[in-house]
């Protein structure tokens, strides 16, 4: 290992923890993938500080160590190992970070009933917390449990779902661990996914207005009580808040939606250039698969040929992490592209007066009528998507781009 401090697991290439310990204080932090044989050797020659241990291993070092707490003796996982002058502790901080999560995104499970997705160690600290802060009825769904994906509609009364599988997890970002439709009762919605930052399980509850959280606030919450333990310091709580939404800034694409001509290539185009981001354009990526322009497009293969272009486009530019995206004024009409577009990223709207709008070689919104027409039918769509709205005027670029620039410092 090439620190004191640092993560070990199997297959680490997509961790958040070197940041987030930079971001704590402790620049020396690194990553170090072992192989299952290599594993005994590691622990007991105790090179190191302080480490953090992830997949697979939360379970495998545990009978190496000479200590662990009574937390990670009921968890029955250690994710977390000290080195006090040679003697070896395990703790699992996982159990404060999930309780943390909750707790910020407004979910109590104070006689609840709460249904957890998974048996893995992470379901088993989601079930340990529950417990602890008084739930009054704890149900684990697994494939070939008692309690499994067949039969849960024996607890479509849940008050609380939380997902600790990968369902829904990059790149398979379509998957989805359950339909929340028939669940009438919940009041909160737990997905330990932080990629991409809104699961489809996560869109559901958002669209239903119920509580929600990504497991970032638990990564963060876990590793500031891993740092704590590593320098015996006491950190305060509000740095978790400042650190997710670092890390959320960075990773989430900043996309703009809205009617056409309404300045979003521009804007968006100015923006990246600003904030020294990929800029994609889904246009722009049409034309290049198809070889024509968008009018020719239209009159060549008709609308729908077009919308099958776009959603294809809309997935590919989403997917993607930390870059500025602008859409047609129709991605919205799919509800494939709302997801995809709601996933992983900061949704701008750009919502401007028909009358402002250019019509100029667009093949739907050639006139003010037609204009007013879209209007009336896109509206809702966009304000589904939207996590902001902002008024433009399509004549004044540098006042539109003072209001987004806001919206993005916050």
């Amino acid at each position: 290992m090439k620190s004191s401090y640092g993560l070990i697991g199997k297959k680490l290439g997509h961790s958040f923890s070197v940041p987030i310990h930079n971001m704590l204080g402790n620049p020396g932090y690194t990553l170090c993938e072992i192989a299952p044989k290599e594993l005994e050797a590691f622990i007991k020659a105790k090179e190191f500080k302080g480490i953090n241990v992830t997949i697979p291993y939360k379970t495998d070092v545990i009978p190496w160590l000479d200590e662990i707490s009574e937390r990670a003796k009921r968890i029955g996982s250690v994710n977390t190992v000290v080195n006090k002058n040679g003697k070896l502790y395990g703790d699992n901080t996982d159990y404060f970070g999930f309780s943390y999560m909750a707790h910020h995104a407004g979910i109590s499970f104070e006689d609840k009933k709460v249904v957890i997705f998974g048996t893995g160690g992470t379901s088993l600290t989601a079930r340990t917390v529950a417990e602890d802060e008084g739930a009054k009825e704890i149900v684990i769904v697994g494939r070939r449990s008692e309690n499994n994906y067949d039969n849960l509609y024996l607890h479509y009364d849940a008050d609380i779902i939380i997902n600790t599988t990968p369902v829904g997890m990059y790149p398979d970002v379509e998957a989805c661990v359950a339909d929340l439709e028939s669940f009438e009762k919940l009041c909160g919605v737990i997905d330990v996914i932080y990629n991409p930052i809104r699961t489809d399980l996560l869109l559901q509850a958002q669209k239903r207005g119920i509580p929600f959280t990504n497991g970032m606030p638990m990564l963060v919450a876990q590793a500031k009580t891993a740092h704590e333990l590593f320098l015996d310091a006491k950190i305060d709580d509000s740095v978790i808040e400042a650190i997710t939404k670092a890390l959320e800034r960075d990773k989430r694409n900043i996309i703009f939606i809205g009617m056409p001509g309404c300045g979003k290539t521009t804007l968006s185009n100015i923006i990246a250039s600003k904030l020294d981001r990929d800029i994609i354009d889904t246009d722009d990526m049409i034309t290049v698969s198809e070889g024509i322009s968008i009018p020719e497009i239209f009159d060549k293969y008709g609308e729908e040929y077009f919308r099958d272009a776009e959603s294809r486009a809309v997935k590919e530019a989403c997917i993607s992490n930390g870059k500025v995206i602008a859409t047609g004024g129709g991605a919205v009409l799919r509800e494939e592209n709302r997801k995809a577009i709601m996933r992983n990223s900061l949704v701008i709207w750009l919502r401007a007066d028909a009358e402002k709008l250019a019509t100029s070689g667009r093949p739907l919104s050639k006139d003010i009528d037609s204009l007013r027409k879209m209007e009336k039918y896109r509206y809702p769509l966009y304000k589904e998507c939207a996590d902001v709205v902002i008024d433009v005027d399509p004549d004044n670029t540098e006042s539109n781009i003072t209001e987004i620039e806001k919206w993005l410092s916050v």
